[in-house]
């Protein structure tokens, strides 16, 4: 095991009608906040109409900045930032899923740094401070409520990348699995996806003596897998999906990664196809998980065949491991492709001619992954697989 830091500082208000208390919690830091959200949705659910009333109750004045696209957009953060510059904001509540959250995270970190915002993800600069955020969580995935990362796309070239400091981790998550009931099954599914990957990620390390974040990370999955299919089925559902929203955060605040190595190759892999074709992530991931398995699994059999016997509960074949751990791998791909997501390049319409291009651009910066560096042929393999 590996020496670690583990700090997750943020508050988590869970349960029903949790949203009521955003005023009383905004208080603590502000009487002025930038209220950052996505489309119509939380106006059509009535949550916009709960948070601007439990706002005002508090005396609390609001600017909003609505219009946030999934991937989010470096000229939404752009924009964010000269709001809260010329309206003297110093604090940022952000109603709505990943990519709100993380607009939001990345105007936090935009306004305490003197030059542009986008050099922080370049890896140019690293902040010495953060204006704090707040969160109401409406769709379970990218665990941005309780993570220390941002991920933006930049228009000029089509970049998509990460920045990651404990300074942007939300002060405060409210988390009420009712405002998930409505969630179309797509972006449901799309979400547990995310997830899912959020754990493998970390799951799939070479780093020995792990057995009680292995665990963690298996009783994960499994409760994922239990659990989807449920609120697919019936979507208010209370019970699967506080499971889901639950697990979650869990999968992505960092405690799921201690002591380990984690790999995150398939995560800048899928970056590429949101950047350019604008992908749901966790749809994307669906697609180049399975993929990025079946091409590097033969690096740690012992890991892949626990995978295939703790998870999906496959009996072992020792006199062929390989072939228990390709029906694992077989038995995640029927997972998502019955839960509705995509498993292949060609159902998400992405066509074969600028594959080179992203595995170019994918590891542009030195090889990928860490069970195993991936080179930029590598790269092009993995997506040749997910075809």
């Amino acid at each position: 095991m590996q020496n670690f830091i583990f700090q997750s500082p943020t508050k988590f208000i869970f349960g029903k009608e949790t949203e009521y208390k955003v005023g009383k919690e905004v208080k603590r830091y502000t009487n002025k906040v930038l209220f950052h959200y996505g489309g119509g949705s939380i106006k059509k659910s009535g949550l916009y109409d709960r948070v601007v009333k439990s706002l005002q109750e508090e005396g609390i004045e609001f600017v909003e900045l609505s219009g946030v696209q999934p991937n989010p957009r470096l000229s939404m953060v752009r924009k964010g930032i000269q709001i809260c510059k010329k309206e003297e904001i110093f604090f940022i509540l952000a109603v709505g899923g990943g990519s709100v959250i993380d607009s939001a995270k990345a105007i936090a970190a935009g306004m305490c740094y003197a030059g542009d915002v986008w050099d922080l993800f370049e890896g140019k600069a690293k902040l010495s401070q953060a204006l704090p955020i707040g969160v109401i969580l409406t769709l379970p995935a990218t665990g941005s409520e309780a993570s220390n990362s941002t991920v933006i796309t930049n228009e000029e070239g089509w970049y998509k990348k990460g920045y990651h400091s404990d300074l942007i981790r939300p002060k405060f998550a409210i988390m009420n699995p009712e405002l998930t009931f409505t969630l179309p099954s797509y972006q449901t599914a799309s979400g547990v996806s995310d997830i899912m990957a959020h754990v493998m990620e970390r799951y799939f390390t070479n780093e020995p003596n792990v057995d009680f974040t292995d665990r963690l990370c298996e009783a994960t999955l499994k409760c994922m897998i239990k659990n989807l299919p449920i609120a697919l089925k019936n979507p208010k559902d209370y019970a699967a999906r506080a499971e889901i929203m639950w697990a979650g955060t869990i999968a992505h605040n960092g405690l799921l990664g201690t002591g380990r190595v984690e790999d995150w190759a398939s995560h800048k892999i899928e970056h590429e196809l949101s950047a350019i074709y604008d992908v749901t992530h966790g749809a994307g991931l669906a697609v180049i998980f399975p993929a990025w398995m079946k091409y590097v699994y033969k690096n740690n059999i012992g890991k892949f065949a626990q995978f295939a016997v703790r998870v999906w509960d496959i009996e072992p074949d020792f006199d062929d491991l390989e072939g228990t751990i390709l029906k694992a791998i077989q038995k995640t791909k029927n997972f998502f492709q019955q839960c509705g997501c995509p498993t292949t390049l060609k159902e998400l319409n992405i066509p074969e001619d600028r594959l080179e291009e992203m595995s170019e651009k994918c590891t542009q910066k030195g090889p990928i992954g860490g069970l195993v560096k991936l080179y930029k042929e590598d790269v092009l393999n993995i997506y040749h697989l997910a075809q």
